[in-house]
């Protein structure tokens, strides 16, 4: 016999002990061995004859348990009285019942700017406690922005992520995906997924000239302002941290006013 995940109260048909008696020395009654999930309920024909029914006292759950059997005697009424017995082999079949789990709710990687494309960041990975179809996972990102989409890929069948455009810190220090793992027949879960972006020193410096006085009257006292410099680096942290110098034997010197401003001093006229 199969039975399927039903709910409680379903009824499965025995079919009728035979006994070549008649009258009270046929069958007379039924004894269902205890167990946890069936109860035995003794139904009459309009003809007059017993059978019974298998009546689901409690739902059944294929991963706690696939099979059991179950033992069920027919005695008669006479006297000596006499018994029969049969085994009831009992194969829960699998339903989907359960959703694809996640090995974790949110998952971090780390990930350097200008990663080369097709350069794995990270593989997600969830289970299904279900069989056959109803247990194969299939990934894919949920509510996903356009950027995004050019940036990361997900591997439908492994939940392996990889670079698929140009990572830039400047652009974008921190990115948050969400990542949803379905089983056959559509059950699904979600995780998250961080990915930090790391800073790499692949900016220059940049300087803009804010002001200057040209010409420089040649009584100009040392340490006269003649110019105002601004200097700006993209890179973050010590990667953005500049050094201003100038060169030898000039009459010039660099002196910081406020990041990123630099004011051009003259220190001999």
């Amino acid at each position: 016999m199969f039975i399927l995940l039903s709910a409680k109260g379903a009824r499965y048909r025995i079919n009728a002990a035979q006994d070549a008696d008649i009258g009270q020395n046929s069958v007379q009654s039924y004894a269902l061995q205890q167990n946890s999930h069936f109860l035995f309920s003794i139904q009459t024909t309009s003809a007059g004859s017993k059978y019974g029914e298998l009546v689901l006292d409690k739902e059944l759950d294929r991963e706690e348990q696939q099979e059991m059997k179950l033992l069920l005697t027919a005695v008669d009424g006479g006297s000596p009285q006499r018994s029969g017995t049969v085994v009831i082999h009992v194969i829960v079949l699998d339903a989907n019942d359960n959703a694809p789990v996640f090995t974790e709710a949110v998952y971090t990687a780390s990930l350097a700017e200008n990663s080369p494309l097709k350069t794995p960041v990270i593989t997600v990975s969830a289970s299904d406690a279900d069989e056959g179809v109803n247990g194969e996972v299939t990934y894919e990102f949920s509510r996903l922005s356009d950027k995004l989409q050019k940036l990361f890929s997900l591997d439908h069948k492994t939940g392996e992520i990889s670079v698929t455009g140009d990572i830039d810190y400047e652009e974008g220090s921190k990115y948050e995906v969400v990542v949803e793992a379905k089983d056959g027949y559509g059950l699904s879960s979600e995780a998250k997924v961080i990915i930090d972006i790391t800073d790499v020193n692949d900016n220059a410096p940049v300087i803009y000239l804010k002001s200057l006085t040209n010409p420089i009257p040649e009584n100009v006292s040392p340490g006269t302002e003649v110019g105002i410099i601004n200097v700006q680096d993209r890179d973050s942290e010590n990667n953005g941290q500049v050094r201003c110098s100038i060169q030898q034997n000039v009459p010039f010197k660099v002196c910081s006013l406020s990041t990123p401003i630099r004011s051009l001093l003259l220190t001999d006229g």
